[in-house]
């Protein structure tokens, strides 16, 4: 028989190793049990976690919150997977692709442009836009020809941007002596008031930032382009699954194919661009001289009738500079530009009062969009409105029945924008109710407004105190 010491070391030894195989068990069972996919974790949660950065191409502050075109193409896609998103901002470049890499963010949507010495960081998407990265002079100053006109000091880019990557290419295959700052927690937007106000003389920017800040900065000119157009794309970390990132090339391959994607672009890019120099100095003019004076109008027609008062401002602007003494050959007048007819049906006495005739317009415009069909919502709604409001209900339902005639959609305001000049070709306009039109002006109108609305949208979020009162004061 075994001693009592012998069974407890025996016991013992039974108990060890049942442990043993117990954790080995358990140990196995822990190996096996991976993560679930990326998607599928996000999904679970309920939330999408998105790094990106400030910009007027990217996100921004707009008039009811946030606002740009990468902010609405990443809502669109968590919306797609049934999530909410949280943006997070990194305070540089740098910081975004690194938290990109090392997977604290689910992914980066941030106008990134594809360039090899990212890729060795991050997993790119497919593209959904291309960019051209365009050398920035100072209006009035001398206009570089090249990059070896570039000097010492001249040049301030974003640092770790693909402009720098560009840059670093182009002094080691053909201009040796291309010097610049690379400048860290610093945006496009930034760098563009600083040559502005004369404090650098040269940056870089993408075509994009370039045509939607240039209306701000009048100073900022294009001098050349650097290269040929670059694919942007979100970004993602290249470690662990591809679920995620091929959840989006799903979703962005869809919103490509049904013209999701180019409406989108079109609503935020499609109007830049209109307005000069002299255009954009004429406006933030009026800004500081004429607007405090007729705001508080605007702001009561826009109580009256709820619509943004910055739309209604937009329209007094394009209509008549905010002068209340215009009068057009034609016998339309005041700050709205109303005709006899339309004051006597809004029962406006006096034209040239300018609260009248901005509420007469408000209320004008109201009768207008009641014309439009209930379907067509939001941007859409708003634009169609103004071109009938510029060029008559009828004809804005002529250039409709065309679009629809032609394959279009009459709801689009992409679409209708396109065959509105053709009420001015006679082959067209005779088969339509209300005949001739001139077409064309009312896509004029309707992309200057819309031009006009968004810089005094930026003027009234933006919380740069300083820079509202420089661009409003510096504009002889």
């Amino acid at each position: 028989m075994k001693s009592s010491a012998s069974k407890k070391r025996t016991l013992a030894g039974l108990l060890a190793a049942s442990l043993l195989l117990v954790g080995a068990i358990g140990l196995a069972i822990l190996l096996r049990r991976e993560p679930g996919p990326l998607l599928q974790r996000i999904q679970k949660t309920g939330v999408l976690v998105v790094a990106t950065r400030l910009s007027p191409a990217v996100y921004h502050q707009g008039a009811n919150g946030p606002d740009g075109f990468e902010y609405a193409l990443v809502s669109e896609f968590a919306r797609h997977l049934g999530v909410r998103v949280r943006f997070v901002f990194p305070p540089t470049l740098d910081a975004l692709l690194d938290a990109t890499a090392q997977g604290t963010v689910n992914m980066a949507a941030a106008g990134l442009t594809i360039t090899p010495a990212r890729e060795q960081r991050v997993r790119f998407s497919i593209p959904y836009e291309q960019v051209t990265e365009q050398l920035i002079y100072r209006r009035g100053s001398k206009r570089p020809g090249s990059l070896a006109d570039v000097n010492d000091g001249d040049l301030q880019i974003i640092a770790s941007s693909s402009h720098e990557e560009t840059l670093l290419q182009q002094r080691a295959t053909e201009f040796p002596q291309l010097s610049w700052q690379g400048r860290d927690g610093i945006d496009t937007a930034r760098l563009l008031s600083a040559l502005d106000q004369g404090e650098i003389r040269l940056t870089v920017a993408d075509s994009n930032e370039a045509e939607l800040n240039r209306r701000v900065f009048k100073h900022a000119a294009i001098a050349f382009d650097l290269g040929e157009p670059k694919p942007i794309a979100w970004a993602f970390s290249r470690g662990g699954d591809d679920s995620l990132r091929c959840a989006a090339n799903r979703f962005l391959r869809q919103y490509d194919e049904d013209g999701r994607l180019r409406r989108l672009r079109a609503r935020y890019f499609g109007h830049a661009g209109r307005l000069n120099f002299v255009d954009t100095r004429d406006f933030w003019r009026q800004v500081r001289d004429r607007l405090p004076a007729l705001r508080p109008h605007f702001e009561r027609a826009a109580k009256l009738t709820g619509i943004d008062w910055r739309v209604l401002a937009a329209i007094g602007y394009q209509e008549s500079h905010w002068r209340a003494d215009a009068v057009s050959p034609t016998g339309v007048r005041g700050i709205m530009m109303l005709t006899q007819s339309t004051a006597d049906q809004m029962k406006i006495a006096d034209r040239d009062d300018p609260e009248q005739s901005i509420v007469g317009g408000a209320q004008y415009l109201q009768v207008v969009g009641r014309k439009i069909p209930e379907r067509i919502k939001d941007h859409n709604r708003l634009w169609l409105t103004l071109a009938g409001y510029n060029i008559g209900f009828g004809h804005l339902e002529d250039a409709r029945i065309l679009t629809q005639r032609q394959g279009g959609n009459p709801d689009l305001w992409l679409d209708v924008k396109q065959r509105l000049p053709l009420l001015e070709d006679k082959k067209h306009h005779e088969t339509l109710r209300h005949g001739f039109a001139r077409g064309q002006e009312a896509v004029d109108y309707v992309g200057n407004i819309r031009n006009y609305y968004d810089l005094l949208v930026w003027y009234t979020t933006t919380g740069d105190y300083e820079t509202r009162k420089r661009i409003t004061s510096a504009v002889e």
